[in-house]
């Protein structure tokens, strides 16, 4: 009977067992790892460390992310932490600044902000890291990988099923193109020469990733600068309507960087998509209602006409209705905006949100 009884309280125990198991048992990511390379957008604190004007780990920034003030210039998530979490992962993709071994393998975020496809783009801002040292960073990241996985097939073989998303451009035009005071690109260049001297070296540091093992890479278009606080106090005349000197120089880029997706798919095992960042944000811009927003022509918190001056001051109390705003500061998405950005890129709402597949479809290539 003791010998019945305790094989009863055997078998109960390892069903027990087995029940925990299944219960903590979460899906794996969809994708090995995600590396992020981009401006103050996705910066998740690489420059926090930096001698630099361009840093936002202090409040009001992070007020509605899980623990505080990080880097990101937003309230609360990033676009690539919204992508992040769609793909399956559990943590935030962490900044290589204080990533190293085999937290490398899961991915890690080169973001810097004021960072530019040029070198001297955001110059006037201080320290930053252009999408040259971001690479940089990206090859030691690699060799510390190859060591950690064993060799250069086996590092090559894993990358191949990393998504890569690279989102640069912005600052080219902000803080270079239409900077006259600081850059003479402006005038050396109409907006096609200088969208075709931005891609041709886009193109060359692409390549580079490429040669480095990134197969699956999403490219995000540049949005449209000339709707943010800033431009709208320095150029708009009443404050509302976006400045289209600056948009259509930035429609040129784009529609560059589509081509560049096709010229980059001919690759062997390449897989390059392109993420309508600029037609995603133009459709917020056309009915922010039906995104809940309210408040699409000034800044959450920041200084001035729009709240537009400059980024938010330290400890500055921002807006309590941040869900209604487009933007948290002068030039950056509230984590409402970041959140409806994040989901259209990983799966499209419309054909011309991604090209020509989006995230989740390119994950499973």
């Amino acid at each position: 009977m003791a010998h019945v009884e305790l094989r009863r309280t055997m078998l109960g125990a390892r069903w027990l067992l087995l029940w925990a198991a299944f219960v903590s048992v979460r899906p794996e990511p969809q994708v090995p790892c995600y590396f992020i390379f981009g401006d103050s957008l996705v910066d998740n604190g690489n420059n926090n460390n930096i001698a630099s004007l361009a840093v936002a780990n202090y409040p009001p920034y992070g007020i509605d992310f899980p623990s505080g003030p990080s880097g990101r210039f937003t309230n609360g998530l990033t676009t690539v932490d919204v992508i992040a979490q769609l793909l399956g992962f559990d943590d935030f993709v962490p900044p290589y600044a204080s990533t190293r071994g085999q937290a490398l393998l899961t991915g890690v975020n080169f973001a810097s902000a004021a960072a530019g496809i040029r070198d001297e783009t955001g110059q006037q801002l201080g320290g930053r890291i252009p999408f040259g040292g971001q690479l940089r960073n990206y090859q030691s990241a690699v060799q510390e990988m190859v060591r950690i996985l064993g060799d250069e097939d086996s590092a090559a073989n894993y990358l191949s099923k990393c998504i890569f998303s690279v989102g640069l451009g912005s600052n080219d035009y902000l803080n270079n193109y239409f900077m006259p005071a600081f850059y003479s690109t402006g005038q050396r260049y109409t907006p096609e020469q200088y969208a075709d001297e931005l891609i041709q070296q886009y193109s060359q540091q692409l390549r580079t990733l490429y040669n480095y093992g990134a197969r699956k890479v999403v490219l995000i278009g540049v949005g449209q600068v000339g709707c943010s606080p800033n431009e709208l106090a320095q150029r708009s005349p009443n404050g509302v309507a976006c400045v289209e000197e600056i948009d259509s120089a930035i429609r040129i880029f784009n529609a560059k960087l589509i081509d560049l997706v096709d010229e980059f798919n001919a690759l062997d095992g390449a897989h390059f998509i392109y993420i309508n960042g600029y037609g995603i944000f133009e459709d917020i811009l056309r009915n922010p209602a039906a995104n809940g927003l309210s408040v699409t022509n000034r800044g959450c918190c920041g200084v001035g006409r729009n709240n537009g001056q400059i980024t938010c001051l330290p400890y500055q109390a921002p807006c309590p209705n941040r869900d209604e705003y487009l933007f948290f500061d002068a030039f950056h998405p509230t984590e409402a905006a970041n959140i409806i950005i994040g989901k259209r890129s990983y799966s499209a709402r419309s054909p011309s949100d991604a090209y020509p597949m989006d995230i989740r479809r390119l994950a499973r290539v």
